[in-house]
């Protein structure tokens, strides 16, 4: 079996895990920080904003089944793509939104995804999503894997209050997380 891997930041990592957990092909998402220079860091170190890292999800997928270019469209529904300072409720370099490419294909799929959605005129203020080389991805602590799965209730009022859910649904006009 073929596999490849795909990492995104869309601000707080627990609400990035159900959206892609959910599709055919999709091995595993783990949720971590990556695109800093500290090795191995805590959620302290990383929430401090002194680690240079962001929250994160690694997928881990079977490109014969879903396809980049498809998680690339499930990653834009997921976030507020013209928020380079957070997503939503959480702020700062540690909820930034960045593509993460690993290989020359995924950097230049991501790259002609950003401008499609630039033009396509959905969002009145321009795409502000970095994208980036992989760096090291570090995956956060158990209690954060799954978060969705083993504190339900906790999650789906962490993405109404946060305001993710409208946001999805104003723009989107679907809420899948």
């Amino acid at each position: 079996m073929k596999q490849e891997l795909a990492t995104f930041a869309g601000g707080c990592f627990w609400c990035m895990v159900k959206p892609f957990d959910q599709h055919p092909g999709i091995e595993k998402v783990i949720s971590g920080y990556t695109g800093g220079n500290t090795e191995n860091p805590t959620y302290e170190e990383v929430c401090s904003g002194t680690t240079g890292h962001t929250e994160a999800v690694q997928i881990s997928f079977n490109p014969e089944i879903i396809s980049y270019k498809d998680l690339l469209a499930i990653y834009w529904t997921q976030i507020d793509p013209t928020d380079a300072e957070g997503q939503f409720y959480d702020r700062g370099i540690s909820y930034r939104p960045a593509i993460f490419y690993h290989s020359d294909e995924q950097r230049v799929l991501a790259e002609q995804s950003k401008k499609d959605l630039d033009k396509s005129g959905r969002f009145s203020k321009p795409i502000a999503v970095s994208i980036e080389s992989a760096k090291s991805f570090y995956p956060a602590e158990t209690y954060h894997q799954g978060f969705y799965r083993k504190n339900p209730e906790h999650y789906q009022a962490y993405q109404r209050g946060s305001g993710r859910a409208d946001f999805i649904t104003k723009h989107w006009g679907n809420h899948n997380g």
